[in-house]
């Protein structure tokens, strides 16, 4: 049983037992998906079981579940620090920026400016924007992320009289970088531009007060670093975004909505970007998993462990000879990527699931080992880490030494 105030080593055991995948690998890419736990997935099943006995077409069983979703946007509000009423359900991060960017009353010759370093999640919705409304967008330059005095003054120098608006990541999904996201915001508001963040990368592993980023609207996905289902996200809008949100017809949402009453559509709150039916074992593993986060792992202490196993993994990292960190580490959150001399990134990849189990993924357009830190990692796993990959910086792919492949045999029985 997880508990608050356990002594660390203890409480990290207890959660480790309670996320059963971290006993099969070196779990290292929750930026992609995280682990489940079991309080998730035992939520999950009593729904999915419910549905099984009693059917998913009663209108009783219909709007009973409304306080599922309400329970749901309650413990996504208390993560955020944000409003009940500025959260809308979504579908994933993706589905938070296509409503944002979609949102805007966009004319030909409008602009728009992002980064070089931004997911397809939001980069996709602003090209078909560009392409759909003869919206140009303008992409700035942020390097790897670590220089924040010189991207707020290369977003500033690309303000024009017809921006209206900024979008880019809290956290670089590429290198884990944290850009400046107040000062940002404080150059959209002398514009009056509108300002979206893609909190991806950073919900769930960072603190994150939505009220204090000066955004409109701010998109998170459910199942990286907060254990949820794939296919759940939270999305928070500020009043602006909650009235004036639109496509460029006055008073209705970016779609029409089948979760609403029509008379409803134009209501000022986060649930106007809700426009379709959700998986309901879907709603309620993500409303578990986040309340498990925040009653039982503690979300303080979450936070505090996760950057402190980050930052000694990059430090650790630097120190070996042929490795190169491009994680700026004054600036960044649980993400830390790197590069092995002599080596493709898939090539280390593969070589660190050989060779220690480790689950981590690639940036192919960066050539990057990406790994993603969380608090359910233990000392002795990332020491294994470390070891890994100090063995394949001492060698070149063919000169590494091999490992057996792991044989499992079938039960003869």
């Amino acid at each position: 049983m997880v508990a608050p105030f356990m002594p660390e080593a203890e409480k990290v055991a207890a959660i480790r037992a309670a996320i059963p995948a971290t006993g099969a690998s070196i779990y290292l890419n929750t930026g992609t998906a995280g682990p489940l736990s079991v309080e998730t997935v035992a939520a999950m099943r009593e729904m999915e079981d419910w549905q099984l006995r009693v059917g998913r077409g009663d209108i009783e069983g219909y709007y009973a579940f409304e306080d599922r979703l309400a329970e749901c946007r309650g413990v996504l509000a208390a993560l955020v620090g944000g409003d009940l009423d500025g959260i809308g359900l979504v579908h994933g991060a993706t589905e938070a920026m296509n409503h944002a960017v979609l949102g805007v009353d966009w004319r030909p010759g409008d602009r728009a400016i992002t980064t070089n370093a931004e997911h397809q999640g939001l980069s996709g919705p602003l090209w078909t924007v560009g392409r759909r409304f003869g919206v140009e967008i303008d992409v700035v330059d942020v390097g790897f992320g670590g220089d924040a005095e010189r991207i707020v003054e290369t977003i500033a120098a690309a303000m024009t009289p017809r921006t209206r608006l900024i979008a880019l990541s809290q956290v670089i999904w590429t290198t884990g970088a944290v850009l400046p996201i107040a000062d940002i915001a404080g150059i959209a508001r002398r514009h009056d531009a509108w300002f979206v963040v893609d909190a991806a990368q950073s919900v769930g592993a960072i603190p994150v007060a939505v009220d204090g980023l000066g955004a409109d609207v701010v998109g998170f996905a459910g199942q990286k670093w907060l254990g949820g289902p794939v296919g759940t996200g939270g999305l928070w809008a500020s009043p602006r975004a909650r009235t004036d949100s639109l496509v460029s017809w006055s008073g209705y949402p970016t779609f029409a909505s089948e979760s609403l009453p029509l008379e409803a559509v134009a209501w000022p709150t986060g649930r106007r970007f809700e426009w379709s039916d959700v998986h309901r074992p879907s709603v309620v593993g993500l409303a578990r998993a986040v309340g498990w986060l925040q009653m039982y792992v503690g979300l303080p202490w979450a936070y505090e462990r996760a950057a402190r196993l980050a930052r000694s993994t990059a430090e650790r990292l630097v120190a070996i000879d042929g490795v190169t960190v491009v994680t700026p580490i004054e600036r960044m959150a649980t993400l830390v990527s790197f590069r092995v001399a002599g080596w493709t990134s898939e090539e280390v990849r593969v070589a660190l699931a050989r060779r220690v189990f480790a689950i981590t993924r690639t940036i192919p357009a960066l050539d990057l080992v990406r790994l993603s830190i969380g608090y359910f990692n233990s000392e002795p796993e990332l020491d294994k880490l470390i070891g890994a990959v100090a063995e394949i910086a001492a060698h070149l792919p063919a000169t590494l030494p091999s490992r057996p492949e792991l044989v499992v045999f079938a039960d003869p029985g």
